[in-house]
Order: structure tokens, then sequence, then C-alpha cells
């Protein structure tokens, strides 16, 4: 059947696929399983509760909750009916909160569990237009979401045939959902998008991969952000089974539990398990430790499209049954494809796991098209490393003079809620959408991200730095768990660097240095010597005024919940700047140190 509003998928996984596990969630430690049937059967139910509540086409129905099934069913019970999903990060501040709900003014509200309750339930009592409240977890004095299945059944007879009037009536480009950006500069801006824009873009990227209804994944990203959303769709759409993680906690846990074929992730997760990877190689015997570390630089000169001589290979496999089966094991021993997007991946770690039969797709894209753009392809074989791939079917890209990638398909957003002069500064009159990037096309074929627009800064020489490029070089280190760079109209670049502080207490402990707390340890004398070393070892592959002339480590773990990272892990640099002004003044000082 034709898919064209995104409700479609549900009655299409019933048709086609009708799956015993088409969604699973552990609860209590167990695996529950809902199928294609019950899956539908719910959201029918939610829908006519929905219309027993008295909500409008058009209503907005807030989620705010941790991956889990239930989120289908909202999803889909509001949308068949034409209310609008607005989901929102369950780890920002109470500020954004207030912000989020005070613009949206959406009528009903879903939240996850008592810890969220606590928190928002001042921030819903200022907002007059929400007028019922569920709990996915069971919270004494609050309703829980099942009382709206029981509801949704005595009304069935009486909203069964209105669920199916509007549902034809539904067109699609109209609004499906409002996905506020995680606002890395200020406070978020509500992206509307429409059925078509969802629908074309898990349809399109459906071809970048082989796996299907024999298929697991899984899902451990926010839902509330459009990557993983869309995905969601995607599995859906090709009957993979869906999986969701308890947390980011028990990933790992839940791989080997779950044995996922494949699954989404950002480089700053595939990073941390690489370095964990290597910290468990360094902690092997001497022998061991010799055959890891040759496996690893083995693996970092593995070819993706031939070109390894017949030694290589006969090395490889040797690497291959000694350590490289132990990480895919590792991944739950099943794991053949993991799809990367969110921000830029280091090429050494797609190389390397690669290399370990674990094919990394990256891709490309921002919430304003739905969102992906361009993606590596398994299937056709379009993959290069150090690139986000070709852009998908009916997405045109080009690259604009001034270097800003440009953007024109049935992804692109609707606009940005209430700010109509927002939209029309970034979706100019011809349709092209501004993504604020910038890149080139490789071999007429593969789009490269060199850095964002708004944050390449001049030096007072004149020369301009691109602050990601030289982080994410940086971040490869194992002392390194987040880096700044800065430098904006000043005679060099420096950087504020939040340290890997588990692999930094480990040196320590080596090297006999002792410690009271973190804040103690980033002065010490020994300590800065060595990420002295370290900084001056990654200098060497910059060119002289993209290097790193001071730097300062701060005591901070940087994180979303403390505010320095958007909920996708990327740096939040105007927080940052206000959070460290008063050292930033003292790096570029006269007198400043380094």
């Amino acid at each position: 059947m034709e898919i064209t509003r995104i409700f479609d998928l549900l009655e299409r996984h019933v048709k086609q696929y009708n799956k015993p596990d088409a969604l699973a969630s552990k609860v209590n430690r167990e695996w529950v399983k809902i199928s294609s049937r019950e899956y539908q059967e719910k959201s029918n139910l939610l829908s006519y509760a929905f219309l027993a509540l008295g909500l409008q086409k058009g209503d907005r129905v807030t989620v705010i909750t941790n991956n889990r099934y239930e989120w289908n069913f909202v999803d889909m019970g509001a949308s068949q009916i034409g209310l609008i999903t607005v989901p929102i990060y369950p780890t920002i501040s109470v500020e954004e909160y207030e912000y989020i709900l005070g613009h949206a003014e959406p009528t009903i509200i879903f939240i996850a569990d008592n810890a969220l309750m606590k928190k928002l339930k001042p921030v819903i009592a200022k907002i007059p237009t929400i007028k019922n409240t569920y709990t996915f977890d069971e919270i004494e004095g609050e309703e829980i979401w099942t009382v709206l299945l029981d509801l949704g059944k005595q009304h069935a007879d009486q909203y069964a045939p209105e669920v199916e009037n509007r549902k034809k009536s539904i067109q699609p480009d109209d609004m499906f959902t409002m996905i506020y950006t995680s606002g890395t500069t200020g406070f978020p801006k509500g992206v509307m998008l429409s059925h078509r824009n969802l629908v074309s873009n898990c349809i399109a990227t459906s071809t970048v991969h082989p796996f299907g209804a024999e298929s697991k994944c899984l899902s451990f990203l926010p839902l509330s952000h459009i990557y993983e959303r869309m995905l969601n769709y995607h599995y859906q759409y090709k009957g993979i089974s869906i999986y969701y993680a308890q947390s980011m906690v028990t990933i790992i846990d839940d791989l080997k539990d779950v044995k996922p074929d494949l699954f989404s992730t950002v480089p700053r997760l595939l990073e941390r398990v690489y370095d964990g990877i290597l910290q468990k190689g360094k902690d092997l015997s001497y022998l061991k430790k010799q055959i890891f570390f040759w496996a690893v630089n083995l693996g970092l000169k593995f070819k993706l499209h031939g070109g390894n001589s017949w030694f290589y290979k006969i090395r490889h496999r040797v690497a291959d049954k000694l350590i490289f089966s132990k990480w895919r094991e590792a991944l739950g021993g099943n794991t053949k494809v993991i799809v990367s997007g969110g921000a830029a991946l280091q090429p050494r770690l797609a190389t390397i796991f690669w290399a370990a039969d674990i094919k990394v797709l990256e891709g490309y894209g921002l919430t304003e098209t739905s969102p992906v753009i361009a993606v590596n392809n398994l299937v056709t074989g379009q993959v290069m490393v150090g690139t986000v791939g070709p852009p998908i079917e009916k997405v045109e890209v080009k690259i604009a003079d001034d270097g800003e990638i440009l953007c024109k398909g049935p992804n692109v957003m609707l606009g940005y809620y209430k700010a109509p002069d927002l939209t029309k500064e970034v979706i100019d009159e011809d349709g092209w959408f501004h993504t604020g990037d910038i890149g080139v096309i490789v071999d007429n074929t593969y789009l490269k991200i060199t850095d964002r627009k708004k944050e390449i800064f001049k030096l007072s020489s004149g020369k301009y730095v691109a602050p990601q490029v030289i982080e994410n070089r940086f971040k490869e280190s194992l002392f390194i768990e987040q880096i700044m760079v800065v430098g904006e109209n000043e005679k060099f670049a420096s950087a504020l660097i939040s340290p890997n502080f588990e692999f930094l207490h480990s040196w320590c402990f080596l090297h006999n240095v002792k410690f009271k707390d973190n804040k103690e340890l980033i002065n010490i004398p020994k300590v800065i010597e060595r990420y002295q070393r370290e900084v001056n070892e990654l200098n060497k592959g910059l060119a002289f005024h993209e290097q790193i002339k001071r730097f300062r480590l701060v005591c901070d773990e940087w994180s979303p919940q403390t505010g320095e990272l958007s909920p996708t892990l990327k740096l939040k640099r105007r927080f940052l700047y206000k959070k460290y002004d008063s050292i930033l003044k003292e790096i570029f000082s006269a007198g400043g140190g380094k």
C-alpha cells in the first residue's frame, strides 16, 4: 500500500509484517513485546480517548519520556486524528521546559516518571492550555496513561467511524509534528514538519541498507530528537523489530540481550565505545597487549574499497580471529551496521570499525530537513570514509559561493512555529534551505562537511579557524573528553579542555600523583605538563594558525544535564563562553600563561 501519511505505516505493518515483536521494552527486567496488531489496537484506543476528551485537529500533545513502546501508541493515536505531537527531551532545564511549553501551548501532556513529574509539576501549573496530564509509570496521585485505554474502549463504537473520517481528511502536507531544536545558541525554535517531510525521508533512507522484517534494531538515542524519531518510522517501514534500550547506561547489556542487526548512534558515543576498548587493551598482560595493538594498528590501515594486499589480508584474518571478533561480541555479536549522525565522525573510527566488520554508515541532516540530506549507502556501495555520503533520493544539494550547503526537497520543513521572519532567513525564494554548514562535494558524489558557518572564526591576523575540525582531532586523545576551541579576533587559537577524568585518574594512580578532587587535580603541574605534551603532539598535524597555543583544563564534566552540551552532545558554545568567561579572559590576557 502507498504510504503518504505517517500513520499509514501502522496499517501497512499489520497487513505486510504482522510481527509478534513489532516493538519491545524492558519492564521489570523482562523484555515485553508488542505485536503489530496490539500496536494498532492501542493506538486506535488512544485516538478514541483523545476524541472523547474533546481534542480538536491541530491541538498539541506533548510527550516527555525516555524511549519506550508507549511512545508509539501516543504518537500514532494522536497523528491519525490530526493532533500534533510535540516531543521534548527529558534532560533539559526547567527554564527550557517553561519556554517550550509556553510557546507550543499543548492541550495534553505525557510524562515518563516520578522524577520528571516533580520537576515539571510547577511548570505545568503555569501553562493554562494544559488540560490533562498522564504518566507512563505508576505514580501515586497521578493519572496513569492506561486510563485512556479504558476511556477509548468505552467510546470505541462512538468514535471508530470518526477516526476513519479524520484519517481520510489528513493530507500529506498537513503538519504532523513540531520538534524544538536543541538550542546550542539560545532558546530553541519550533520546527514544523509535515507527514510528507518524514514519509519521504524514511522511504528514501530505506534503500541504504539491506535489512528488513527478519532483523532487529536497538533504539537508545532519544525519540524526542528528529534523528531517532525518523529512524523509528524507517524501521517500521522496513518491518525491523524495534527494541528500546532501558537507558544510556544499560546499552552494552541491552546489546548482548537483543543481539541487534543494526542501531544508530552519535559519534561521541562511538568514541566512548572505542576508548573503552582501547583502555581494556592497555590493561592486558604484556603479550596480549602487543597482539591487541598490533591488530588496532593493522585495522587503521584498512582500505574500504580494495587495495589491501594479499599479505595484509592474511594478517587481517588473524587479527579478526584474535581481536576484532571480540569487539563484535561486545556489541551483541550480531551487529552488522551502525548508522552515525548528529555530528562529524572521526575517519579513523569509521576505518577501524569497518576493519572489524562492523560497517559504520555516516549520514548528515538537520531537524529542519527531517533530518537526512545525505548518507553513505551500503546497498549501492557508495561509501566514502570522511564524507556523509551521496544525497538521498529526491533531495538536491548545492554549495553556495561562500561554501554553505543548500538543500531542496520534500524533506524541507514547513517553517518555524510562530516565526515567519526566521523561516524566511533560512528558506530562500527558490525553496533552498540554508543549512548553516560549510561543505564540499567530493568526486561529484559525496558530501563532506567541513564546519559550521557560524562557528568558523577569524584571528586578528585574518586567518580563519574551523573549530570543529580541530576539536574532533583533539578528542582522539584518551586524555580529552571534550574541548572547545576559541580565539575569535585574537592573535592565536586556544582551548578549554574538559579531561577524560576516568582515564586521567588511572594515569595519576600509575604515576603516583595524589589529589583530593578534580579541582585540585587540574592544577597539579605534572598533570598540566602531561596535557601540554598531548597538545604539542596533536598540534603537529595542524596548520600553524590552527594550533592550540594556550589551553586551560576545567574541573567540570560537560553534559546535557549541566548545560554545556545539547541533548545530542554538541557544544553549547554560548553557555560555555558565559560559564568560563573569567578563564577565557585570562587565557588571552597579556600575561596569560602558556
